[in-house]
């Protein structure tokens, strides 16, 4: 395998830990962050809009009308962050309301429906940069909700970690302390807590 020149390899570099841009054309572009229960998603997803906001883009942040943890309709992180949004039932009503818009920011994404990598990759080929951040995997650590799909199909993701409660390695699980077993289960550190992979299958071993 050939080696990259120097000038080269630090440009790969560069490009992999930096924001994507885009050409200079009007292109859209999809984004997906994700990972466990408080890795910081949310954060990563506001600083990203943040900076959309400061560039003097046309913005509009979306999320699923069921998240009331924090606030109805702000998104809010775990470390208290915010950021106005639009609560929505269905991913067909961020189409609607995202005319003239040049980026889109979409948070929880695993609680939407099916439709949502649809309606994302109509709003990339219109020329909008589309930002989803949402959970990978479910309290079982099964690929959750539309997530599979955003990331199949996103042209950048960043996968964040938490640490494990129990051993302090990373973690990229989230697990569900109570024993609701339902497939939605709205809570924070009352019902889950970030695992790695080996805490995570030992449950209350662990």
């Amino acid at each position: 395998m050939a080696l990259l020149p120097h000038y080269q390899t630090k440009k790969y570099l560069y490009d992999m830990f930096t924001e994507p841009q885009g050409p200079k054309e009007r292109a859209g572009w999809i984004e997906a962050i994700c990972g466990s229960m408080f890795s910081g998603k949310t954060e990563e997803l506001i600083r990203r809009l943040k900076r959309a906001h400061i560039a003097n883009r046309r913005v509009e942040i979306f999320k699923p009308r069921i998240d009331t943890r924090y606030h109805e309709t702000n998104i809010v992180s775990h470390d208290a962050n915010l950021i106005r949004s639009t609560p929505i039932d269905s991913s067909e009503n961020i189409l609607l309301l995202s005319q003239d818009i040049e980026v889109v920011g979409i948070d929880e994404a695993q609680f939407l429906d099916a439709e949502l990598s649809i309606v994302a990759e109509k709003l990339a080929a219109k020329g909008i940069r589309v930002i989803v951040a949402g959970l990978d995997m479910d309290f079982e650590g099964k690929p959750f909700g539309p997530m599979p799909s955003i990331l199949a199909i996103a042209d950048y993701i960043t996968k964040v970690h938490a640490i494990c409660v129990k051993c302090g390695d990373v973690a990229h699980f989230s697990y569900r302390k109570s024993a609701d077993k339902g497939k939605i289960l709205l809570g924070e550190k009352d019902h889950y807590e970030p695992r790695c992979r080996s805490c995570f299958y030992k449950g209350e071993n662990a």
